[in-house]
C-alpha cells in the first residue's frame, strides 16, 4: 500500500517528535490520526499544518483499551476506512534530565511501572485495537519508537530504559505472529532530539558532547527519525521486520 493511501495513527503528536512524524506522513498523502492526551489545543494546531481535510485530532489515553478502541472506529469512520498504520510513540510522565532520575538507591517499582504502561501496554492497546482490519487488508505497519539508551545507557533513565528495553521484545514477538497476515513490526530508536518538550530540559553542554562524539557531528532531531519512520512505512520496507533501527548520527554503531 503507497503512502498516499494509508490512514496512520500517531500516538502522543500534539508536540515534539510525535508532531514531527504526523506532519511528516502528511507530507506524503497520508490520511493522519493526531493522537493527544491533554494537549488539545498543539494537537488541532498540528493539524491544521497537515490540512484539516487530512488530518484529524483524536483525545484517547493509550494505556486505556476502551479508549484505544473508540479512537480507531472514530477514524475509520471519518476517513471511511481503516488505520493502517500504527506508530507508538507516547511518552508518558518523563523528561529528559540525568541530573534529576532517581538512581537505584531512590527508584520505586512505581517508576518503572508508569513506562512499562506506556511503552509496552499502550502497544499492546493499538496493536490489538488494529489487527482485525489489518488482517482483513492483508497490510499493516506498526513502528514502534524506542531509544538508542537501550544499546549505551550513558544516562541513568533506568525505568524509562526497561520500558523500552521491553518494547523490543514486543516489537519482535509481533513482528514473527503478525508477518504472515502481511503486517510489518519494527522499531525506530532515536537519541537524544533537539529539542522537544521532553528534552527541553536537557543542559547545553550535554547537546555539546553529543555533537563532538557523533560522526556526522550533529545532533539529531525529530525530523531525522520522522525521515526514518517514513521508510518503514512505504513499500520498500516490504521486506523488513522484527527490525530496530538506530537513527542517532553514528553514535550507537550496532
Amino acid at each position: 500500500m503507497e503512502m498516499n493511501e494509508q490512514v496512520v495513527l500517531v500516538t502522543g503528536s500534539s508536540r515534539g517528535l510525535g508532531a514531527a512524524i504526523a506532519k511528516a506522513f502528511g507530507q506524503v498523502g497520508a490520511k493522519v490520526v493526531v493522537n493527544y492526551f491533554s494537549s488539545k489545543e498543539k494537537a488541532e494546531e498540528v493539524v491544521e499544518q497537515i490540512g484539516n481535510d487530512q488530518a484529524i485530532a483524536l483525545k484517547a489515553d493509550v494505556r486505556n483499551q476502551t479508549e484505544v478502541n473508540n479512537m480507531f472506529q472514530h477514524a475509520k469512520d471519518h476517513f471511511g476506512q481503516p488505520v493502517s498504520t500504527i506508530v507508538n510513540n507516547a511518552l508518558i510522565d518523563f523528561t529528559f534530565n540525568g541530573d534529576e532520575r532517581n538512581k537505584l538507591d531512590t527508584i520505586g517499582w512505581d517508576e518503572f511501572q508508569t513506562q512499562l504502561d506506556g511503552s509496552v501496554k499502550a502497544a499492546l492497546h493499538t496493536l490489538q485495537a488494529g489487527r482485525n482490519d489489518m488482517v482483513k487488508q492483508q497490510f499493516g505497519r506498526i513502528i514502534n519508537i524506542g531509544t538508542n539508551l537501550v544499546q549505551n545507557p550513558v544516562v541513568p533513565y533506568h525505568d524509562y530504559n526497561t520500558g523500552k528495553a521491553a518494547l523490543i521484545g514486543l516489537t519482535r514477538s509481533m513482528a514473527k505472529e503478525l508477518g504472515a497476515d502481511g503486517i510489518g513490526v519494527n522499531m525506530v530508536s532515536g537519541g537524544l532530539l533537539r529539542k522537544t518538550d521532553a528534552s527541553a530540559a536537557t543542559p547545553d553542554e550535554v547537546f555539546n558532547i553529543i555533537e563532538e562524539g557523533t560522526p556526522l557531528q550533529k545532533v539529531t532531531t525529530p525530523e531525522d527519525v520522522a525521515n526514518a519512520i517514513l521508510f518503514f512505512a512505504s513499500p520498500w520496507s516490504r521486506a523488513v521486520t522484527g527490525q530496530n533501527l538506530i537513527v542517532d548520527g553514528g553514535l550507537v554503531m550496532k
